[in-house]
């Protein structure tokens, strides 16, 4: 399997899916999760800033993401986040920074939720709201995804919403990362079946009683213009926890780390540098 133009590793989990992943450099441990339907790939950039900065860093595709095994089963959060244990187990990985962008920050809860945060020092969740779903506890969810479309409203993949950041304003920030790359990142399709029950279970969920709990250091990014929640998301989510605090990027979309890379890697590496072992 191949990512970042060399063949990458793989594991088995225990129920028989192959996934595969990086490991580079040495130091303190970070773990990248990217997002609904992108590949490791996604973050090529925040992977250099960390290995500058003299982290050791893991990436790794989820089931049905990149260069990773695409079953029928486990399209669940839960089975996300018990793949993520299993890699952490597999890599014998502790004292680790977990950083998940949109999707990618609810498989860290679907994470601690099961195994709990002996093995980490912090984490980091990037424009990803805890509740996807608005009533009259939380007005920070998906636009326009409510109680009364709920079976429905993501039969069709991710909706295309019409605020936000412009995809015109994205481009050279785009451009940079498949000139890194060396072409552009292979997103899986939303809509196709290993795909989108997971995105269903996703959109149910809520996390928000695990990230109260959760003991460790929190740093919630948001982008000012994401396209699909309010900015708000992050620090309505931090509102109660021991340890956590929320952080909004400006001129950055969801895809916080791809439009304002230089931007989020600075604030990465701040909060890396406050809680990873040294």
């Amino acid at each position: 399997m191949r990512g970042y133009g060399r063949v990458m590793p793989t594991f088995r989990t225990t129920d028989d899916v192959a996934l595969a992943y990086t490991d580079e450099g040495s130091g303190p441990a970070v773990v990248l999760v990217h997002g609904f339907t992108a590949p490791a790939t996604a973050w090529i950039l925040t992977v250099d800033a960390l290995l500058a900065a003299g982290h050791r860093v893991v990436t790794f595709d989820r089931r049905a993401h990149g260069e990773s095994e695409t079953p029928s089963h486990g399209q669940r959060m839960a089975r996300h986040g018990r793949d993520l244990g299993e890699l952490l187990e597999h890599l014998d990985l502790s004292d680790v920074a977990l950083v998940g962008a949109s999707m990618g920050g609810n498989t860290l809860w679907a994470y601690v939720d099961q195994f709990g945060p002996a093995r980490l020092s912090g984490v980091v969740v990037v424009d990803q709201t805890p509740k996807m779903l608005n009533d009259d506890t939380w007005p920070h969810g998906f636009y326009g995804y409510e109680p009364g479309n709920a079976a429905t409203f993501f039969d069709h993949g991710v909706p295309q919403l019409d605020g936000g950041r412009t995809v015109d304003r994205s481009g050279p920030a785009v451009a940079r990362l498949a000139e890194r790359l060396g072409g552009f990142p292979s997103f899986r399709d939303s809509t196709a079946p290993e795909t989108l029950p997971l995105l269903r279970d996703h959109a149910l969920a809520d996390w928000r009683d695990v990230v109260r709990r959760f003991p460790l250091p929190l740093l919630m990014v948001a982008g000012r213009e994401s396209q699909v929640w309010s900015c708000e998301h992050a620090e309505a989510a931090v509102a109660g926890t021991a340890h956590g605090r929320a952080l909004v990027i400006e001129d950055a979309g969801h895809a916080v780390s791809i439009d304002q890379p230089d931007r989020f890697n600075e604030v990465l590496l701040e909060f890396l540098g406050e809680v990873a072992p040294r």
